[in-house]
This record gives structure tokens, C-alpha cells and sequence, in this order.
């Protein structure tokens, strides 16, 4: 009787883990096919307490986090990350953005970084809402870090779209960046327990 009940209970579990299997074959499938639509997160029109623009990408990120605070999404930005916070806090006044509107994060070198780092300035700050800017490819990942490092506040994701037309991938570079981006979402997964569903 236990015999046939343990022997039960394995095709149950052998099912399970077949059709899990199964969907994650089938998602990674379709992330192949259409990473664009795996990749890329837009909360659509939100307003926030601020915006959170991420370094790197070829600096259009900028124009997409000014295009947003115009349009009065957040009033004010904090720009994270080393190397190119300065380049983007001149690429924001450019595009008319208060120099008083701007705090820089200057010390993260990752995206997990940006998110430890920056969450730090957001609870002493108190932010409850937060829009963040990146690229479209990188925007799953980069929300759902930050999610993981603050579940307490609400974040939202505005990317910039700069290539995001499939002809444009392999012309602007794009292609590489998507393929990293498929390696590094279950490396963040199992190193840092960064879900990215």
C-alpha cells in the first residue's frame, strides 16, 4: 500500500517536472524568436516620486528620462552609475532639466550595484514610487532588481526604445547586448535571487 502510494506520488512529480520543462523550453523559445517582447517592460504613463536614470547604454537613456520629467512623470532624478554620471548629468541640462534636479549615484558599476546603491539614497529619502530608465533590452532585468533589493517601494519601468526596430539590432550593435541579456537574467537568478518573472 505506501509502496504504490510513493510510486504515486514520483509519476506526480515526474509530470510536474516534464511540464515545467516544458514551459520553460517553450519561453525560451519564444525569448529567442521575439526578445523584444521578453526583454523589454514599459509600465506605460506613471508619475513617481523620481526617476532613476541608469548609466551605460549609448547615452540616449538621457533624452528618454528628460522627455519624462517634462512631461512631469517625477520632479526630480537621480543618475546611477560610475563612469558616465557625469556625461548624463550634462546630457539632462542640455535637454532642459534643472541642475538642481539632479543627484548622482556615482559608485555602482553593475546593475545589481546601481540597485543596492540607489536604494540606499531612496529609503534615507523616504521614496515610495520610483520610474526607472534604461534601455529596452535591459529593462527587465534592471526592474527586477530593483524590486528585489527595495519590495517596498514601487518601481516602474519607462524605457528608452533607441533600436528597437529588429532591423536596427545588428546595425547599432543591439544584437550583442540582447544575447548578454539572456545570459545574465538567470546568472542573476541564481546568484542573487533576482526573479525575472
Amino acid at each position: 500500500m505506501l509502496a504504490l502510494f510513493i510510486l504515486a506520488m514520483l509519476k506526480w512529480i515526474f509530470r510536474v517536472v516534464i511540464y515545467a520543462g516544458l514551459l520553460v523550453a517553450l519561453a525560451a523559445v519564444i525569448a529567442f524568436f521575439y526578445p523584444e517582447k521578453f526583454l523589454c517592460v514599459d509600465s506605460g504613463r506613471v508619475s513617481a516620486d523620481v526617476i532613476v536614470l541608469l548609466g551605460g547604454g549609448s547615452h540616449e537613456r538621457p533624452e528618454r528620462a528628460a522627455e519624462l520629467f517634462k512631461a512631469q512623470a517625477a520632479p526630480r532624478l537621480i543618475i546611477s552609475g560610475e563612469g558616465d554620471d557625469e556625461i548624463n548629468r550634462q546630457l539632462l541640462i542640455q535637454a532642459g532639466v534643472p541642475a538642481g534636479a539632479i543627484q548622482l549615484e556615482g559608485k555602482s558599476r553593475t546593475t545589481r550595484e546601481n540597485a543596492e546603491f540607489t536604494v540606499k539614497l531612496l529609503r534615507a529619502e523616504k521614496v515610495r514610487s520610483v520610474i526607472i530608465v534604461t534601455s529596452w533590452y535591459h529593462s527587465r532585468r534592471a526592474l527586477k532588481c530593483f524590486e528585489h533589493f527595495a519590495p517596498e517601494i514601487k518601481f516602474y519601468s519607462r524605457p528608452s526604445y533607441f533600436a528597437f526596430a529588429r532591423e536596427d539590432w545588428t546595425r547599432l550593435g543591439i544584437s550583442k547586448r540582447m544575447r548578454l541579456e539572456f545570459l545574465k537574467l538567470p546568472g542573476y537568478w541564481i546568484r542573487y535571487g533576482v526573479n525575472p518573472f
